[in-house]
């Protein structure tokens, strides 16, 4: 029998070449087709259809009672029922909210607004009951008109507008920004976390919160050590805390490109020299303060990156009693089955308990972009609104499976997934749901109505400056603006009920029988047909393919290469300057030279025997190379 430290050891090897087996499978998983996926998903929830079907009919009731509410609309179900993003006026509106947050210089931003308040106008003023919004509009309707029209300023034509443009497009512009910053505040809850919470204190719905210290990827050494130390005091913020469960306290979300400049695949030793330790020291000042802390999604090629950080801290021995490390799965990925899957291992191994925020996908347009950019084998998400829905309910499943080591959090606004997810939690296990600040508030009023003892909703709550804002109100505006949304459509009276809870089942089903339906997107290799085959790219998110990509470069390292002028077909030998590489001025990549004046003459006197009547002189060689540069 071996010994207990060698029976340890074993295990150990044992669980770790698992978890290794598991991370292969995932990248492979990474870029499957998606019919595939999708016939797997199909079979997975096949088994649950009763449980679906009573998912709807909770979903009818809430989505019913919900537009029988006449009460005050929140201003954001207001803005994206009257102006989705795929509108031409809800273009328009994204547009001025760039104009006003990132153009600095008023003349350009004057130009702007007359732009895109014109094109507000052209689709007249909203025909919704808030009063406000409608009240807005007419303003902006009417500002519009008193401002020049960019074309006619440029031309030096006057009008009315013309002459009253300096009186009014001051005030004009100041009005407009503090608009956007009304529309801001609807998704922040306060510019510091201690104004967040003061928040808290005094709006019961706020007593539960996710909060994201707003801003996007780090771009300097600077800026990622000041997002580090405004994650750092919004945690020591919250330590102060009423004395609740873990789970019944506010946390913290953490972006990992904020606090590393440099965050992809190509990059990871330095990730794990600098990225880790930070990451490591926020998690056990989590720990110490009792506050749950959540690594935030990001594209798919930071996602093996992302695992590794999750895998570095999770196995940090001074953490190890506190069940606070959370990481959020986009279940628009192919992958998501399997990221959880391996999260349950990496818990159990580590013999920790974690939580997972499962949200359905915020890079959904970029991701489709890159994958036919780099001529990627597919994309490394769903392309059908209908099979995102059916995988989060298949994720849903794996995390109910794995309640023994992972703590779910179900962040959605849409009334079918939050009813399905209802039907599949079994007895005794605890979850929660979860909404963005904002949103969702009459779906979950509705929800709560019906459901005595709903599982605790924990909103999503972003802290910062409105000069923070913009990329993150783009991306949640794109996510829920467009016509296809379910935010968008839930309290349109316009959109059938039955459709707008339709099961992802019979909707996939039925897709699958379409001719043509798969072809609605164009797959990165099919991007030029049938004109071309696009080029294949790197998966610079796949370790396996930049495994290869390096080993091949190194191979063409090794090689020196020769260059130099080509002189009747033939390349000179006499090579004598050194050719460095850009990226690395010490690493000689090969040698060349310049063509002497002797190989210049002889190259054009080669030519005017080729081409009877052509003067060779260096006189008519510059004039000839002049006229053609004309020409260019």
């Amino acid at each position: 029998m071996a010994a207990p430290g060698a029976a340890k050891r074993i295990n150990d090897r044992r669980e770790a070449h698992r978890l290794a087996g598991l991370r292969r499978g995932l990248a492979v998983a990474t870029l499957r087709s998606e019919a595939q996926a999708t016939r797997e998903m199909l079979d997975a929830l096949v088994r649950i259809q009763p449980q679906l079907e009573a998912a709807k009919s909770r979903a009818i009731r809430w989505v019913e009672a919900a537009r029988a509410d006449r009460r005050s609309r929140p201003l954001v179900d207001s803005l994206l029922e009257q102006f989705p993003l795929d509108s031409a006026q809800g273009k328009a509106l994204m547009s001025l909210a760039e104009a006003l947050l990132r153009t600095p210089d008023p003349k350009r931003a004057d130009h702007l607004i007359a732009e895109r308040l014109a094109a507000v106008r052209k689709g007249g003023i909203p025909g919704s009951d808030d009063l406000l919004l409608r009240t807005g509009f007419a303003l902006l309707a009417a500002a519009s008109r008193l401002l020049p029209e960019v074309a006619g300023e440029l031309s030096g034509r006057f009008s009315m507008a013309a002459i009253t443009k300096p009186l009014v497009a001051p005030v004009v512009r100041a009005a407009l920004r503090h608009s956007m910053q009304m529309l801001g505040e609807a998704f922040i809850v306060g510019e510091t976390i201690d104004a967040a919470l003061a928040r808290g204190r005094t709006d019961a719905g706020l007593a539960l919160c996710s909060f994201d210290v707003l801003g996007e990827g780090a771009r300097t050494e600077a800026d990622a050590q000041r997002y580090f130390e405004s994650y750092s005091q919004a945690i020591e913020a919250l330590r102060a805390q009423p004395a609740e469960s873990l789970q019944r306290r506010s946390g913290i979300s953490v972006k990992l490109s904020a606090i590393e400049p440099r965050y992809t695949l190509l990059q990871s030793a330095r990730v794990h020299e600098q990225l880790v330790p930070r990451m490591l020291e926020l998690a056990r000042r989590a720990a110490r303060a009792g506050i749950g802390l959540t690594i935030d999604a990001e594209e798919a090629d930071r996602l093996d990156l992302s695992l590794d950080v999750v895998e570095a801290v999770a196995g940090d021995e001074q953490t190890r009693g506190w069940s606070g490390l959370g990481l959020a799965v986009q279940a628009y990925a192919r992958c998501a089955p399997l990221v959880l899957e391996w999260l349950a291992e990496l818990a159990r191994e580590a013999g920790r308990r974690m939580t997972v925020r499962l949200v359905k996908g915020a890079y959904w347009d970029s991701e489709i972009k890159r994958a036919q950019e780099r001529g990627l084998a597919s994309f490394p998400v769903y392309t059908s609104k209908a099979a995102t829905d059916a995988s989060y309910l298949v994720c849903a499943q794996r995390l109910f499976a794995a309640a023994d080591v992972i703590h779910p959090q179900f962040a959605t606004h849409n009334a079918y997934t939050v009813a399905a997810v209802l039907e599949l939690a079994p007895a005794g296990v605890e979850y929660e749901f979860q909404r963005l600040h904002g949103m969702g508030e009459v779906l979950y009023e509705a929800v709560r109505a019906d459901t005595p003892g709903l599982a605790p909703v924990r909103v999503y709550a972003p802290v910062g400056t409105h000069e923070d804002l913009l990329p993150y109100l783009v991306r949640r505006l794109l996510e829920n603006g467009a016509n296809a949304s379910f935010v968008h459509q839930f309290l349109n009276p316009q959109v059938p009920v039955e459709q707008l809870v339709r099961d992802p089942i019979s909707v996939l089903s039925n897709s699958a029988e379409e001719p043509g339906a798969q072809a609605r997107i164009r797959e990165p290799r099919a991007l030029y047909a049938p004109e071309r085959t696009n080029s294949e790219g790197t998966d610079w998110g796949n370790p396996a393919d930049l495994t290869r990509l390096q080993a091949e470069m190194r191979a063409h390292a090794a090689h020196i290469y020769a260059g130099g002028p080509i002189l009747s077909g033939r390349s000179v030998r006499d090579t004598n300057v050194s050719v460095v590489s850009p990226a690395n001025f010490l690493e000689a990549v090969g040698m060349s030279r310049d063509a002497t004046e002797a190989e210049i003459s002889h190259a054009m006197d080669v030519g005017a025997r080729a081409q009877p009547g052509w003067d060779a002189t260096p006189a008519a060689a510059r004039a000839a190379c002049l006229e053609r540069a004309a020409d260019l």
